[in-house]
């Protein structure tokens, strides 16, 4: 199967600037909405990875055309059935990762937006992967990332990620927070257009700390972090109790949320945005959106799959790459890509729109 070229504004136009979509866990619902790509005209050129005969026998499965959208080809190491896990396959889909974020890094593309990936079976196979968000930050050698998910008019940063509840509050630090805060600040700058941010931070401890009769968190880190930051002419609203942050006329005005750790801000997101909302890795060299859900093995080769989330990333990943200021910082580290493509122009005319939804990596 050659590559052939997806539903474009300029009807497949290679001068368009050019977006990774990584297809992600074989057997997962990946491949099924990348197919879907095919059913929307985007004013960019969007370049699907993944296994060619992967793609015919999927789409063949689905009742859809393969050749709607453009393949670039990273090969399995084993056949792929839907639904079923195969470890031997964890290196393709660390490979299809390595390629989109070379790419980006060189200028070939854009930006990059990752389908699903199952942790789970990556690590069985061996390889020690805690998700997207580390690995990324790791092959760039960026010393920190912040994980932040979108939808319903929410963007829900954390201030900690996968670490177990007992863990929290050793790993929320002064200069960990600070950096955090720092990085969200710029990315809402610099990649969502946002001249002043306002943004929402809780507090770590139920109404946050209750004066320290609950947790010095608050006093000790939280609260003084915040006041140094204000000094340098950041709008930020806390600590704040994180049970009453979320309520509606508390958000009114702001245009992001710092939660503290991972359930006490996506709880809320993944409610009111469920399936349809974004992950955004910011602090990142590059631009890097993803999909809010999981692999759904379940629904794989059933065409049950919906793609309302990786429409809404890919939209996501457009709006930011016509805002970019300043070109990606430095090559990445660590494994290899495969077979560079030629470079793309940055794209600068498309609406971001509100995204929902859930799952993040």
């Amino acid at each position: 199967m050659s590559n052939t070229a997806p539903k474009t504004a300029s009807g497949g136009n290679s001068a368009l600037p050019a977006i990774a979509v990584t297809s992600g866990e074989p057997a997962g619902i990946g491949p099924d909405i990348c197919l879907r790509l095919a059913e929307r005209s985007w004013p960019v050129r969007l370049v699907v990875l993944g296994d060619r005969e992967l793609f015919a026998e999927r789409a063949q499965q689905l009742g859809l055309d393969a050749k709607a959208i453009e393949i670039r080809h990273v090969p399995l190491q084993n056949s792929a059935r839907a639904g079923r896990l195969d470890a031997a396959n964890a290196p393709y889909v660390l490979d299809m990762l390595d390629v989109a974020l070379d790419g980006c890094v060189h200028g070939d593309y854009a930006a990059m937006v990752t389908a699903p990936v199952q942790k789970s079976v990556i690590n069985d196979a061996g390889i020690a992967f805690t998700g997207h968000t580390e690995y990324l930050a790791e092959r760039t050698g960026t010393a920190r990332v912040v994980m932040m998910l979108a939808g319903a008019g929410l963007r829900v940063a954390l201030a900690t990620t996968h670490l177990a509840l007992k863990d929290v509050p050793a790993a929320i630090t002064c200069s960990d927070l600070e950096t955090t805060i720092r990085i969200l600040h710029a990315d809402l700058r610099n990649k969502f257009g946002i001249a002043r941010p306002r943004i929402l931070v809780a507090g770590l401890n139920p109404h946050a700390g209750e004066g320290g009769h609950m947790g010095r968190e608050e006093i000790e880190v939280i609260g003084p972090v915040l006041d140094k930051l204000r000094t340098e002419g950041m709008d930020l609203i806390g600590p704040l109790p994180a049970d009453t942050l979320f309520t509606k006329n508390v958000l009114a005005g702001s245009d992001a949320q710092l939660a503290m750790y991972h359930d006490q801000g996506l709880a809320v997101l993944k409610y009111a945005a469920f399936d349809e909302g974004i992950n955004v890795t910011l602090g990142l060299p590059i631009i890097r959106t993803s999909v809010d859900h999981g692999t759904a093995l379940d629904l794989a080769g059933t065409g049950r799959a919906s793609p309302t989330s990786l429409f809404a990333a890919i939209d996501a990943a457009i709006d930011m790459s016509s805002r970019r200021r300043a070109p990606p910082a430095g090559p990445p580290q660590g494994r290899r890509s495969l077979d560079p493509e030629p470079a793309q122009p940055a794209n600068h005319s498309h609406p971001l729109p509100r995204g929902e939804g859930r799952g993040e990596g």
